[in-house]
């Protein structure tokens, strides 16, 4: 595999009931991850990751904590080199910016729970409602949600053709409408408890905001491309000023990858569960190497061709 390596991680909507159990079976460092996250999160991480139920693991409060978890067991079992750039979708950015030595364990845990409970909350609150927007051009989706009364906006561009939309739920059932009517392939709803990356997401950000400065930022080993930005990130401060924006910003996920094709990136570990990105990637750019390790089979494989 090529030396320039990316490190990826995935984000809400990659979680399965039953993952992380053969990683905390098989590998120790796995297992101590677990442990340590329950200590500090307060919540059955294990139970609600090896069993669910799946509708208590799908909960926003439940599901970011689990894939945090999941993905830092990943990190915790591969061997010591270094990656040249980090990023992830969303909440996946956390696990990117621990990777890159930005925060602590103790304090990312704490971050990603606040976060999640934030947001849960916001949903419960104010509901909103998410929408995927499959085989039409972003611009084309920026323009329908311009067109609708509303709340309503794009909130995450991850592949040139795929656009997730996020708002006021009779404004995103309007703008589904109107994409099917524009040519969309297929127009889906989310099963999420709020309109993430959106306006209403407002309040919460700002007492995120508010918690996540009581937390000091290291630099980073390596850049951190943002979702907020699609740009590297090489400063604590930086970092800290697209974290604050994310709750309500897009991802401009095509835009991260991009960006790491011009750090001369192409081939990139997927640490998390499920395979969201590396499916992505293929319909970004179809010269992108991308591995997911999520498994422990997965893991050993790599490992044993190192």
């Amino acid at each position: 595999m090529d030396k320039k390596i990316g490190f990826l991680f995935p984000g809400q909507g990659a979680q399965f009931v039953g993952m992380g159990l053969d990683l905390y079976e098989r590998f120790p460092a796995a297992r101590d991850v677990y442990e340590r996250a329950e200590e500090v999160l307060e919540l059955p991480i294990k139970r609600l990751s090896f069993e669910g139920p799946e509708d208590e693991l799908r909960q926003t409060r439940y599901t970011q904590p689990a894939i945090l978890t999941h993905s830092l067991a990943v990190l915790a079992v591969l061997p010591g080199f270094s990656p040249v750039l980090v990023a992830g979708h969303s909440l996946g950015e956390y696990s990117a910016v621990f990777a890159a030595g930005c925060l602590d364990f103790v304090a990312v845990m704490k971050l990603v729970k606040r976060r999640a409970e934030l947001m849960f909350q916001e949903g419960e609150r104010r509901p909103g409602m998410m929408a995927a927007i499959i085989g039409l051009e972003s611009t084309k989706v920026e323009m329908v949600c311009r067109d609708v009364a509303g709340v309503v906006v794009p909130a995450n561009f991850n592949e040139p053709r795929q656009t997730v939309i996020s708002g006021e739920p009779e404004a995103v059932k309007k703008a589904m409408e109107l994409a099917a009517a524009q040519g969309a392939l297929k127009v889906v709803a989310l099963s999420v408890s709020g309109a993430f990356h959106s306006p209403l997401l407002e309040e919460s950000a700002k007492e995120f905001a508010e918690y996540l400065d009581g937390f000091p930022l290291q630099p980073p080993s390596v850049p951190v491309i943002m979702n907020v930005t699609g740009k590297p990130a090489v400063t604590a401060d930086e970092i800290r000023g697209n974290l604050r924006r994310q709750l309500i910003s897009p991802v401009c996920w095509v835009a991260v990858m991009e960006s790491a094709i011009g750090m001369g990136c192409e081939s990139f570990l997927e640490l998390g569960p499920g395979q969201v990105l590396a499916g992505l990637a293929r319909r970004i750019d179809r010269n992108l190497k991308v591995q997911s390790l999520g498994k422990a089979n997965d893991i050993a494989t790599f490992l044993s061709g190192r």
